[in-house]
């Protein structure tokens, strides 16, 4: 054992100083020759994606994993190597690029080799040297293959049909060649304003949905890349598209007015089919004048509402070479919808998940409801069979009328319909009396439990002829909780239900109603979907987003992407501060500094936008504590908060990227906000803030504004005002986020599990105690207005399972868990749990469970990491590892209960199992 006097200071997103306790930390461990020898680095990625095709980032960034369960493990130097010969790279040479060895523990190394070409697959391994381990260990070799890199690598046009953006029916489009050899290899690359599906010999490409992801369409459009090698062949062969609106022609029209976009237009696009012969030769059949279009069976498509089709209009074998086009007509060149074409370098979104139906109530000869029973995002695929003509309607809801019927009205609310020809989220789908006839969505998706389909004549319908397609981005599963209360648990499966259901390219805030990307509720869940989801390629796609959104003098709109709708209403610091908090959460869970440094500038306009509105340093911009229990906590007091996260996140970032003048003058502008809000809000005799409601008490110690001397006055205020309230909720979006964090960080876990597993109103137990599957819009669920049933604004509940009863927390001096916060909370109420994350260095473990008047406490460090662990000990108690006692040389007692103690260890990387007793 190795002993040492440590004393922490941790700098906080919010800049709050959180002063640790002055101990003598107990370093476990050493690297031990009994565990399991360590394997070769695993978990390759390019650019967070596995083996990624159509890459345009000239320094990609490279990351790997050990295989090394050894406790103490380290990695003490790599080796990178990159080049276009798998073989020669396998071997350790290279035709690229080599780092040499470098003596660094690092696992995230930007490539900084000569020029990638583009059209060029690279592959690339990773040799690591380990404490302890005298061999170099390499790893499977991996690949990255370059798209375009360059706009001017296009080689086609952009096309589309003669009608314009009022015209319903989807265009389709197809042309034949000929390739003369056996082809090696071949890429697809299309661009498209809208969205698309690309074929290729009548077989669909990929098995992605709604591409391209929605961005600013006149500021930038993406492209998607598709391996098509083995679907070409010597002959005559075939290259269809089907083209949707998607928010590029959004023809529904709603209180968003995106049917007024700049950008509006009928779909275009442009494709480069670019083939390798056997003989190393290289055509590229491309979009242009000798492409032709025809109408077929979608005639409507919304990405908002639904989709129609007709399937006596399908055209058997359109996307085939063999197919007779001739009454086909010619396209029209467009113009391009910006002229920044970059890849889409991301999770796609798939159907995730076939949902059955569970129940199915046949009402008539003619209606039947469909319970798929959960609530999910997208589509439902019905099978039937009945005479020509005959028309299904399938009208999907979240909810029922008592006599059974689907009820739409809470979701419906923001539609502007001019006429009933679009009805919402009702699928319109006419039989071809040809057999057994298929239909399911393709550029749309709606939010829903009930699918209604009522029938223009009678037919037979059975439970199996509706399936539910769970779609979303399809971000890997990082992290699971699991506790001995099933509400709990039930919480913690429907808040990721309803994070999912809100994550299609961008975070959305719901998927029915709106499906818009509203700043203030993607804000608030970030950390909830970076602890239990991968979603780093799509967070870094949204900020993008937001650098091509914002004006010139800072201000960005309250719903990213906008067509013009948000600039005026609903933004301000509590809900676009997107621009600070999402950059600054990436930085912490994944070590990155890439996102950071883009949206610096764009962080330092907002800031500097607001400082130039608020000399004071107060600001009454923005929304508030949206929708609470009851009381109304100062907008001031809510948005001046978040103006100093900001303030507080831009100095951090400009420490972190070396802006010595910056730092010192945004930590000044920190400080002088801090003190603003303290100077009106805070009465320090009685150390309230406000009128002391909820929201006002933990948004200031959540975020770091309350001054250190009065943190422990303020957080038993909030929990006397939380007893006043039954010990219940109340508060409101903003509240949601800081209450949880402001109790069980300030000494009061207990009481924030006590409001955490509450069943009763208002609470989020509540709406599971009715049945919810996914989380609520509103306290109420007889509200009469903000009642979606699929929203994930009140989400943060999902990340604090993570941080206040597992503990588990990235330290900002060594972000992306390089160093492990780790500070359990045993709280009353509940006898297990346990939590795993999986961050950039592997899984992190953090379970306890309570046995008589001990704790048996197991922890896992990842390789190559270390963890700072915090243990609450009560008098009497001592702490035992593997079963041996260790020595409690000096513990800290905490204020507020003076019977507690908390022991701190630094931790090095293995598995901990620790009792206390």
């Amino acid at each position: 054992m190795i002993f040492g006097r440590c004393f922490r200071e941790v700098l906080l997103p919010s800049n709050l100083h959180w002063i640790g306790s002055l101990i003598v930390g107990l370093l476990l461990g050493v690297v031990t020759a009994s565990a399991q020898a360590p394997g070769p680095p695993t978990d390759l990625r390019c650019e967070y994606l596995v083996n990624p095709l159509g890459l345009d980032a000239s320094q990609p960034r490279l990351t790997w994993r050990l295989n090394d369960n050894r406790r103490g493990a380290t990695q003490v130097a790599y080796q990178l190597t990159v080049g276009s010969d798998s073989l020669g790279v396998s071997r350790g040479s290279t035709t690229a690029w080599t780092s040499g060895k470098v003596a660094s523990d690092r696992q995230l190394v930007t490539y900084a080799g000569p020029a990638l070409r583009p059209f060029t697959r690279y592959y690339w391994r990773v040799q690591v040297w380990s404490r302890g381990s005298a061999p170099a260990l390499a790893s499977r070799v991996s690949s990255l293959e370059t798209g375009m890199m360059r706009q001017q690598n296009w080689q086609g046009a952009w096309i589309s049909d003669s009608q314009n953006e009022a015209f319903k029916p989807a265009p389709y489009f197809r042309k034949t060649f000929y390739l003369p050899q056996n082809v090696k290899a071949a890429r697809a690359y299309i661009a498209v304003a809208g969205l698309y599906e690309l074929y290729i010999n009548g077989e669909k490409m990929g098995n992605h949905r709604l591409d391209p992801m929605y961005t600013r369409f006149d500021r930038r459009t993406l492209y998607v890349t598709y391996d098509v090698t083995k679907y070409l062949h010597p002959g005559k062969n075939a290259v269809a598209v089907l083209l949707g609106n998607g928010w590029y022609n959004h023809q529904s029209t709603a209180v968003w007015d995106f049917h007024q976009a700049p950008w509006r237009n009928r779909p275009t696009f442009c494709l480069d089919l670019r083939v390798t012969q056997a003989n190393g030769s290289v055509v590229t059949i491309t979009s242009g004048k000798d492409w032709k279009t025809a109408l077929g069976p979608l005639v409507f498509n919304s990405l908002y509402t639904a989709e129609h089709y007709d399937a006596r209009l399908e055209q058997r074998g359109w996307n085939v070479a063999n197919f007779d086009d001739t009454t086909w007509k010619p396209v029209i060149y467009r113009n391009a919808p910006s002229t920044n074409i970059v890849a889409q370098a991301m999770v796609p979104i798939r159907n995730v998940e076939a949902i059955p139906t569970k129940t199915l109530t046949k009402l008539n000869d003619t209606t039947y409801v469909f319970d798929l029973g959960r609530n999910i995002s997208g589509v439902s695929q019905i099978r039937a069979q009945g005479p020509a003509g005959t028309v299904l309607r399938l009208k999907h809801a979240e909810r029922r009328y008592p006599n059974g019927h689907v009820d739409q009205s809470n979701i419906d609310v923001h539609y502007r319909p001019t006429d009933k020809s679009d009805p919402f989220q009702t699928d319109i789908f006419t039989l071809s009396g040809k057999g057994e006839d298929a239909f399911m969505p393709r550029f749309n998706y709606k939010g829903f439990q009930y699918v209604e389909v009522t029938t223009s004549r009678p037919i037979t319908l059975t439970a199996n002829s509706l399936t539910g397609h769970f779609m979303h981005s399809d971000v890997a599963a990082v992290g699971e909780v699991n506790t001995s209360n099933p509400t709990i648990n039930k919480i913690w499966w429907a808040t990721n239900n309803s994070y999912l259901s809100n994550l299609f390219g961008y975070p959305t805030d719901c998927p029915q109603r709106e499906k818009n990307g509203w700043t203030g509720d993607a804000h608030i869940a970030s950390e909830t979907g970076l602890y239990n989801f991968d979603g780093i390629t799509v967070y870094e796609k949204w900020l993008a987003d937001h650098r091509d959104e914002q004006q010139p003098n800072g201000v960005l709109p309250s719903i990213i992407p906008t067509g013009g709708w948000g600039y005026e209403w609903g933004n301000g610091p509590d809900w676009t501060s997107t621009i600070a908090i999402i950059p600054w959460n990436i930085y912490l869970f994944y070590g990155d500094t890439k996102l950071l440094a883009a949206s610096y500038s764009n962080i330092k306009r907002y800031v500097d936008h607001i400082n130039e509105q608020s000399p004071t340093g107060l600001t009454e911009w923005g929304l508030g504590d949206w929708v609470p229990v009851k009381s109304k906590s100062p907008v001031e007091l809510t948005s001046s908060t978040y103006y100093f996260v900001d303030a507080s996140i831009l100095a951090q970032a400009a420490k972190v990227l070396g802006k010595e003048a910056d730092y010192t003058y945004y930590s000044a502008l920190a400080e002088k906000i801090k003190k603003a809000i303290n100077a009106k809000y805070l009465n320090r005799e009685t150390a309230l803030y406000g009128s002391g409601f909820q929201t006002e008490l933990s948004v200031p110690l959540r975020w770091g504004v309350v001054p250190v001397e009065l943190k422990s006055r303020v957080a038993a205020n909030l929990v006397s005002r939380v007893k006043a309230d039954n010990m219940h909720l109340d508060v409101g979006l903003l509240g949601t986020k800081a209450i949880l964090d402001a109790l069980s960080e300030n000494g009061h876990a207990d009481v924030a599990y006590q409001l955490a597993a509450e069943e009763t109103f208002p609470s989020w137990g509540w709406w599971i105690a009715n049945g919810a599957t996914t989380l609520y819009e509103n306290w109420p669920i007889d509200a009469k207005s903000d009642i979606s049933q699929n929203h994930i604004m009140f989400g943060e509940i999902g990340a604090w399972f993570y941080k206040g009863l597992g503990g588990i927390k990235p330290d900002p001096q060594k972000p992306g868990f390089k160093n492990i916060l780790l500070t359990p909370h045993f709280v009353a109420g509940l006898d297990h749990f346990e939590a795993t994350h999986a961050g950039p260095y592997g899984v992190i473990k953090s379970a306890w469970k309570k046995a008589g008047t001990g704790i048996s406490y197991s922890v896992t460090v990842p390789p190559n990491t270390t963890a700072t662990l915090s243990l609450p000990v009560s008098t009497g108690q001592k702490v035992y590892e593997g079963g041996k006692p260790i020595e409690l040389v000096w513990t800290y007692i905490h204020p507020k209960k003076s019977p507690d103690q908390t022991a701190q260890y630094q931790l090095v990387a293995g598995a901990y199992q620790f009792e206390i007793r």
